[in-house]
């Protein structure tokens, strides 16, 4: 199984009617299991390397909730026994593919099946949005500004949401928060 097939399977089950959180959850388990604790080490070196270009005073606070969110959420969905019954968004999950498709091609910097970052880029796309229902970046991530994504009467808010709304291949455009109304 390479890291790639993950597009063909999630294809193959949204040609199901309806997708239960517990299919999808599986599906990614079965890839998180191909992603070793070195593979986990490379990536955050990786986030590490490109945390060098955030402003100074938000470099530390970025590491710490990028690795955490992302690195140790592969672990996170290994160990999610809440298997739920609950139906995802289908439409938004097929609307997801080509965004996801891109941003794996964008974040395999090295060209190379052993580079997994990509793979954890998606995974934890996935696992954040249509299992956990949360934004992709946490709530409290901070932003130039002292902006941070905030969580208000059960509704995401997200700070720069609107930035990215013209740009088709963002992440965001996959992330359930709102912009925030203030700004």
């Amino acid at each position: 199984m390479k890291a790639t097939d993950i597009f063909q399977d999630l294809r193959n089950i949204s040609l199901k009617e309806k997708i239960t959180k517990t299919e999808l959850l599986n599906l990614l388990k079965k890839y998180c299991k191909i992603i070793s604790p070195y593979d986990l080490m490379l990536a955050t070196a990786r986030m590490r390397e490109e945390g060098k270009y955030v402003q100074a005073n938000y470099r530390e606070k970025y590491l710490k909730v990028y690795v955490k969110y992302f690195i140790m959420r592969v672990k996170e969905i290994l160990d999610d026994e809440n298997y739920l019954d609950d139906i995802i968004d289908k439409a938004s999950f097929d609307k997801s593919f080509s965004l996801l498709e891109y941003q794996f091609e964008k974040e395999r910097k090295y060209n190379v099946e052993e580079d997994k970052f990509p793979l954890i880029y998606i995974i934890v796309a996935l696992y954040t949005t249509f299992i956990l229902e949360e934004p992709i970046h946490p709530v409290g991530s901070e932003f130039p500004g002292n902006l941070k994504v905030e969580k208000r009467n059960g509704v995401f808010y997200c700070p720069v949401k609107d930035k990215q709304k013209d740009n088709k291949n963002a992440i965001c455009n996959l992330c359930l928060a709102e912009q925030t109304p203030e700004i």
